[in-house]
């Protein structure tokens, strides 16, 4: 029977120090506001209960009040981020959870649109590859499942530019792996992010 990890990677939602794109629009507040119901929406949604057991990372600790309270709210347990950049982080991360399971899904809280079944279809797809990638509109991802996590993945990697993803599909193909990809969805990390998700932004102009 195959034993998997649902990784949440997220930083605590304080103002001023997350979500800082979105700050000339919804100012440090209310930015840290977003970011806080991100984080809630998407653990509400990891935790179905035909997904895996979900660890949530955070940085800087998971400490904070913000990350103890998720806790009592959700079936989660809670890991404290290590590494220098984004991708030392998540390799950490995912090397730590693949020594204790055989395969590990791991994703962010910046895509609104997750779905309980983009997860389960994750899950199905690592049943036929070596690994799965949620790619985003911005060059990037939203979601990567593995079942082993070399440090070549996630070196050298300019993490937050339009490459990403695409260089991270060339790094499995060095590896001679094989890979399934979900549907292309947006991120929302800038103000011009807002118009595809209007539930978020009721009474806000969707031109913007």
């Amino acid at each position: 029977m195959k034993t998997g990890r649902l990784l949440v990677f997220s930083r605590a939602p304080v103002p001023g120090k997350t979500k800082t794109r979105l700050i000339s629009r919804l100012g440090a507040t209310g930015a840290a506001r977003l970011h806080a119901r991100l984080i809630r929406q998407t653990l509400d949604t990891a935790c179905a209960p035909e997904l895996p057991p979900v660890d949530l990372w955070c940085a800087p600790a998971p400490q904070a009040a913000f990350f103890r309270q998720c806790a009592r709210d959700f079936p989660i347990s809670l890991h404290r981020q290590e590494g220098e950049d984004l991708g030392q982080r998540m390799q950490y991360a995912l090397h730590q959870t693949l020594k204790q399971a055989d395969r590990a899904i791991l994703i962010g809280t910046d895509c609104p649109n997750l779905t309980r079944d983009d997860l389960l279809q994750a899950e199905e797809l690592l049943n036929e590859h070596d690994a799965v990638l949620g790619p985003a509109h911005d060059g990037g991802y939203y979601l990567l499942g593995l079942k082993n996590a070399p440090r070549d993945l996630f070196t050298n990697i300019p993490w937050g530019s339009d490459r990403v993803a695409a260089l991270t599909r060339s790094r499995m193909h060095a590896l001679g792996w094989s890979h399934g990809e979900l549907r292309v969805q947006h991120d929302l990390d800038r103000p011009e992010d807002q118009r595809h998700f209007p539930q978020l932004f009721p009474d806000s102009d969707s031109t913007l």
